[in-house]
C-alpha cells in the first residue's frame, strides 16, 4: 500500500515537473523562432553578398525548430495532463528530432565561422566592384550601399578597391568611390576619397562584415545548443513519467 502511494506521489511530482518544463519549453520555442527571424531580417541584404547559404540555412533551421518546439510544448502539456503513454512517446520523439535540428544549426554555425574569412576574401571584392550599379543587380547595389553606410566602411579591403572593376569604367562619372562611402552621404560626394570625407577602415568592409556575421553566428549557435541541452532534461522527465505510468498499470 505504501509502495503504491509512493509511486502515485512520484508520478504526480513528475507530472508537475514535466508540465512546468513544457511551459518553459513553449516560451523557449518562441525565443528560438524570434532569434532565427531576427537573424534573417536584421541586415538581410547582407546575405545576398555571401556565396554560401550556410548562414541563412542555420537561421531557417532555428525558425523551423522554434515552430516545432511551440507545437511540441502544447503536445507535451496534453500528454502530461492526460497521462497517455502514446502521446508521451510522440513527445519524446519530437524532442529528440528538435534536439538533432538544433545541434545541426549549432554545428553549421561553427563550421561556417571557420570558413567565413576565406569566403569573404574570395567573393566579396568581386561582387562589390563587378556588380555594383550593373543592370539587373539592383539588390546587390542596395546591399552594398547599406553595408557601407551601416558598418561605416568603404570597399572590400579598402576604398582603393573601387578603382577596379566594371563600376569605375561605366557608371562612376568622375566618382572615385560610391556616395555610400561618404561619412555624410550626399549626391556626388564620392568624387573625393580623402579620409575626411569617406570611411577609411583597416581591413575594409570584409573585416566589418566578418565581425557582424560572427556576432550573429555566436547568438545562433549559443541559442541552438543551449535549448538543445535543456531538452535533454525534458527527455529524461518524459522517460521517467512513461516508466512510472507503466508501473502503475500493473
Amino acid at each position: 500500500m505504501a509502495d503504491a502511494e509512493d509511486k502515485t506521489n512520484g508520478t504526480i511530482c513528475l507530472k508537475y515537473l514535466l508540465f512546468i518544463f513544457n511551459l518553459f519549453f513553449w516560451l523557449a520555442g518562441g525565443a528560438v523562432m524570434a532569434v532565427g527571424i531576427w537573424t534573417l531580417v536584421d541586415k538581410s541584404d547582407y546575405i545576398s553578398l555571401l556565396s554560401s547559404s550556410t548562414y541563412s540555412a542555420a537561421a531557417f533551421i532555428l525558425i523551423g525548430a522554434g515552430a516545432v518546439v511551440m507545437l511540441t510544448g502544447i503536445l507535451g502539456c496534453c500528454a502530461t495532463i492526460r497521462e497517455e503513454r502514446g502521446l508521451l512517446i510522440v513527445f519524446f520523439v519530437l524532442l529528440l528530432l528538435i534536439f538533432l535540428l538544433e545541434i545541426t544549426a549549432g554545428i553549421l554555425s561553427y563550421v561556417y565561422y571557420q570558413e567565413l574569412n576565406a569566403e569573404l576574401r574570395a567573393d566579396l571584392k568581386e561582387r562589390m566592384v563587378q556588380n555594383y550599379q550593373q543592370p539587373g543587380q539592383e539588390h546587390i547595389t542596395r546591399a552594398i550601399d547599406n553595408l557601407q553606410q551601416d558598418l561605416k566602411c568603404c570597399g572590400s579591403n579598402s576604398s582603393a578597391d573601387w578603382r577596379e572593376g566594371a563600376w569605375i569604367n561605366t557608371f562612376a562619372d568622375r566618382h572615385l568611390v560610391p556616395d555610400s562611402c561618404c561619412k555624410t552621404p550626399t549626391q556626388g560626394c564620392g568624387v573625393r576619397d580623402h579620409p575626411s570625407n569617406i570611411y577609411k577602415v583597416e581591413g575594409g568592409c570584409i573585416s566589418k562584415l566578418e565581425e557582424f556575421i560572427l556576432q550573429h553566428l555566436i547568438i545562433l549557435g549559443s541559442v541552438g545548443l543551449g535549448i538543445a541541452f535543456i531538452q535533454i532534461v525534458g527527455m529524461i522527465f518524459t522517460c521517467c513519467l512513461y516508466q512510472s505510468l507503466k508501473e502503475e498499470i500493473y
